[in-house]
């Protein structure tokens, strides 16, 4: 964990570790209690594939599943 202050103009400047590490595009989330940086990748849709790489359901076949796990937990 670092700190980091805005400047004159409201600009927040991210060490240079963490630029590297997480890159240079973020969503700002805002929370009950402060806020929220979320890395941002330079190509989402790359990143999305490569996190559902290893996935061999099809989209169909996993909605069906979630559909049946919210009618189980609601108690048909």
């Amino acid at each position: 964990m670092s700190d980091a202050r805005l400047d004159d103009r409201g600009r927040l400047t991210l060490p240079k570790e963490m630029r590297e590490r997480y890159g240079e595009h973020y969503h700002i989330v805002q929370l009950h209690d402060g806020i929220k940086l979320i890395p941002v990748a330079d190509d989402p849709l790359d990143a999305l594939r490569e996190e559902f790489a290893d996935v061999e359901k099809t989209a169909s076949e996993l909605r069906e599943e979630a559909r049946e796990a919210a009618l189980d937990e609601a108690g048909r």
